[in-house]
């Protein structure tokens, strides 16, 4: 049993998140631990790109020929190979026509977050649709807490995907905030007895 168990967690982890075009922010956060995990070389090339094996020529660098690589080289180029393997893996076909023709893991990897998350300008937009979501967020009338902690979540976890990060005590005064009269007895409990920098989301539920 327990061989069974070790198998399947090692064929889960070593199999990376797919992505079928639904839900970029979800699989963009899921692979980013998926690469760091593996090796953070991988993640290091899709941040600042691959490191093209060059030499100096009368002061100047410039591209080596295949027949001039090193051990050094090919290792560089093995990385990028691995990362372009590792997001290949994770696409379904229609995303991998739409990135195959590239040849380095961050252009890959660019070309998908301009596809979904847009241009600077496009998530520029978003995040402040969704921050002023953030601002004029409360609790719906008949809402139970859980509705209104999922609905909270997505918000947040949206414009956690576009670099836009609140500090824990924002998250959970801005929840606390939100909650009807009927549960002020409770907030000031927690507000008294509690370190609100340190709560965590879901103790709140």
């Amino acid at each position: 049993m327990a061989t069974f168990f070790s198998d399947n967690v090692s064929q889960f982890i070593n199999k990376p998140p797919s992505f079928d075009g639904n839900n970029y922010s979800y699989w963009k956060s899921c692979m980013t631990i998926f690469i760091q995990s593996l090796d953070y070389q991988l993640w290091n090339i899709i941040t600042n790109g691959p490191e093209i094996p060059t030499k100096l020529v009368d002061g100047q660098s410039i591209l080596k020929m295949n027949n001039e690589f090193n051990d050094h080289d090919y290792k560089l180029l093995q990385l990028n190979a691995k990362e372009k393997h590792v997001i290949f893996c994770a696409l379904n076909p229609s995303e991998f026509n739409r990135v195959s023709s590239l040849d380095s893991a961050k252009e890959m990897w660019d070309r998908l977050m301009v596809t979904y998350e847009g241009t600077n300008q496009v998530k520029d937009a978003k995040i402040n649709r969704l921050v002023h979501d953030y601002e004029l967020f409360t609790m719906l009338e008949n809402e139970n807490i859980s509705s209104m902690y999922a609905r909270y979540n997505d918000i947040i976890n949206a414009l956690k995907g576009l670099r836009k990060v609140y500090t824990n005590l924002e998250l959970v005064s801005k929840i606390l905030r939100c909650l009807p009269k009927s549960w002020e007895p409770k907030v000031t409990a927690i507000e008294e007895v509690k370190d609100l920098s340190t709560l965590p989301l879901e103790d709140l539920l």
